[in-house]
């Protein structure tokens, strides 16, 4: 077997284990006594050790090695940790993660051997002066060893699960002679284990370099075929005592037992003097653990092989099986409008072909989702790293992050959050004395919350800080020639704050590596509305600054209404629509150069998308009874879109427009309609005024 084979299923392995190790280094700091924590850290340690060890990664292997004989002193209590062990222990786990991306893109761990971490972690080892702890006699377990009389006579009584054939008896005889071990090892899996059989691989390299393997059950190719339960015996001849099978065994992931049973003379006394194997059947310790399993016997073992009940999916399927979802949408769509409305079995018909269309995009929608937390759990150890950066002290406070958003929402959220929190760790959080000057805590606090709203999917980033200086605002948009003094002071506080979305705008008096350069906002700006979503800021001076994302839970197929301009068919998210009215021409009045309507005393500015697409056909306002004007929201802002007729309600599928038609401004996509035409998604939040 090519040991390539496993090298995805390495990394994925790895990189769950260096997240719960970055988890654990964040509660260790908080609690350096928490022995829990410790051995939880130990045990990555080691499991990641015998899993790089076990892929020939031996750099992998000989930082968590060294990494080990820090967290054994630990465990120990011979040290403690305070902050800056922790910090040589967060640079082996970015060392880790280095390892781990390499091995992704490469397959190989590259030559990078940060020997200055492994210093830094023997520096840690030889400042241990304390003297050290004689180890403890661990008593002798019978069901582990064969030295003594008294533990052979204990494991004379524990019977071998598997059945030994007089060609195992010899075998074994002749291992005796030469004063070897022979083990009888049981090794069970967790039931929620995928991948058995990468498993079992992992375990028989263990074996393979350490002992001869003469027996298997299940048979080995049933094993790498995956047809065994969770569990499988072989019988090992060794000179390794039982102790090194039982550690290294259990450093391999997902091993929830491993029963190592001697085998003893006493064992292997034959029960029928014709048990006998032919002369001339092949020898299987001279055979490859490949090829040994032909010579077992059919009726060693007869197990019902139980089908795991998740599979680990490949996102791009995924996204073929949602394109042929899409098409298949398209086509009902189409079948609609060609159908009879007078025949009711074919209306009938359509209308059950649209409840199974619905409910499959459903159930691939819900494959593809994701919880928000594989993005979340990237923060805590940014926000430790910023605080002692800036010499603060935050508390994150996490919540929401089971909250589920589309695999390829997920993949873009992740850099405009992480905008988002250094800006409110660096701007929005002031030092412990001013925040005692202020009359706060010292310990400034930032809230991270997901939660479903609708059809989208809100993300808040709030601090308790200093909050946004709009008067500082104010001064930096005029200083910058942005607009003119007089017309900064007649905008509101919410509209001074939507110019620090602006490109280059900074409010920051010095630069810094966290913030300041004025590239942060912005790009927030832009990745969320690409993403069909939108950005909310609520701020109180002194109490603190609210960012709010909000984006829609899925980018493939949306609700749609269909309108007319012109001659030229337009799709609106339906999500986007607060309302639709009717209004007379006389109705739209002009203030400031901007066309507006008064509706239930609110005052809302008018779109004419004829005139933004360049639509040619449009009646001029004065041929017209009444305007349709269709109400949209953007965050709390609502514009008046102008149409010149509604076609109605549909489900659309999302079409992107390609990569030479990808910077058109106003358009989102398109979609194909029944009759097989194309019409464009408008873009909301580009035109929304």
């Amino acid at each position: 077997m090519d040991m390539n084979q496993y090298l995805d299923m390495f990394v994925e392995e790895s990189r769950e284990h260096l997240q719960q190790l970055n988890s654990s280094l964040l509660e260790l700091e908080k609690d350096n006594r928490n022995k829990s924590v410790l051995n939880e850290i130990f045990r990555v340690a080691h499991t990641l050790k015998g899993m790089s060890g076990t892929m020939g990664f031996t750099k992998m292997q000989t930082l968590t090695h060294d990494m080990e004989d820090v967290l054994d002193a630990l465990r120990n209590e011979r040290i403690f940790a305070d902050s800056d062990m922790v910090d040589v222990l967060f640079k082996c786990l970015d060392a880790l993660e280095t390892y781990v991306n390499t091995i992704s893109q490469t397959g190989q761990e590259g030559s990078e051997d940060f020997q200055e971490i492994i210093d830094a972690l023997n520096d840690i080892i030889r400042s241990d002066s304390a003297p050290k702890k004689a180890p403890k006699k661990e008593k002798s377990d019978p069901a582990r060893t064969g030295g003594s009389d008294q533990s052979r006579k204990a494991a004379q009584v524990k019977a071998l699960s598997v059945e030994l054939n007089q060609y195992d008896i010899n075998v074994i005889k002749k291992a005796f002679e030469e004063d070897l071990n022979v083990f009888e090892i049981h090794v069970v899996l967790n039931e929620g284990c995928l991948l058995k059989a990468a498993r079992a691989f992992i375990v028989f390299q263990i074996l393979e370099k350490n002992s001869d393997v003469i027996k298997s059950v299940p048979k080995v190719e049933d094993i790498e075929d995956e047809r065994f339960d969770h569990d499988f015996t072989v019988v090992a001849i060794t000179s390794k005592p039982a102790e090194f099978f039982d550690r290294e065994i259990n450093s391999v992931a997902e091993i929830v037992r491993v029963d190592i049973t001697p085998i003893l003379p006493e064992h292997i006394q034959p029960k029928d003097a014709g048990e006998t194997k032919p002369a001339d059947a092949a020898p299987e310790a001279m055979l490859p653990i490949t090829q040994a399993n032909e010579n077992v016997h059919d009726d060693q073992h007869k197990k019902v092989h139980k089908t795991g009940k998740t599979v680990r999916v490949d996102i791009d399927r995924l996204d073929t099986l949602m394109n042929l979802v899409s098409e298949l949408i398209i086509i009902k769509t189409r079948l609609d409008d060609t159908i009879s409305t007078k025949d009711s079995s074919e209306r009938e018909t359509i209308e059950y072909l649209e409840r199974i269309t619905t409910s499959i995009h459903d159930a691939v929608m819900r494959v593809r989702m994701v919880p928000v937390e594989t993005v979340f759990n990237r923060f805590p150890r940014m926000i430790r790293d910023i605080a002692r950066e800036l010499s603060k002290d935050i508390q994150l406070h996490m919540s929401g992050e089971e909250t589920e958003l589309d695999r390829t929402v997920i993949d873009e959220i992740g850099d405009p959050l992480i905008h988002i929190l250094r800006n409110s760790a660096d701007h929005g959080l002031e030092t412990q004395e001013e925040r005692i000057r202020a009359g706060k805590p010292p310990i400034g606090n930032i809230f991270l919350r997901a939660y479903q709203d609708g059809n989208n999917v809100a993300i808040e980033v709030e601090d308790d800080g200093r909050g946004i200086d709009v008067e500082k605002v104010r001064k930096k948009i005029v200083e910058k020639g942005l607009e003119t003094a007089e017309i900064v002071q007649s905008l509101s506080d919410k509209e001074v704050i939507g110019y620090l979305f602006r490109p280059n705008f900074s409010t920051a008096d010095k630069v810094t590596d966290l913030s300041g350069r004025g590239v942060g906002l912005d790009v927030v700006k832009t990745k969320i509305e690409a993403l069909g979503g939108m950005v909310e800021v609520e701020s109180v001076r002194g109490k603190g600054s609210k960012f709010t994302i909000r984006i829609p839970l899925t980018l493939a197929i949306i609700q749609a209404l269909m309108v007319k301009i012109g001659d030229e068919k337009y799709a609106i998210p339906l999500s986007s629509i607060k309302e639709i009215e009717n209004v007379k021409p006389g109705d739209i009045r002009l203030v400031r150069n901007q066309e507006v309507i008064l509706l239930r005393d609110m005052v809302i500015p008018v779109v004419r998308l004829d005139r933004i697409l360049g639509v040619p056909g449009t009646l001029p306002d004065e041929k017209k009874k009444s305007i349709t004007c269709v109400i949209v929201k953007k965050g709390e802002k609502l514009s008046a879109f102008i149409v010149d007729a509604l076609i109605g309600q549909q489900e659309i599928v999302i079409k992107s427009l390609g990569k030479l038609l990808a910077g058109v401004r106003y358009i989102a996509g398109a979609t194909i309609l029944g009759d097989g035409n194309v019409a464009l998604i408008l873009d909301v939040n580009s035109l929304a005024i």
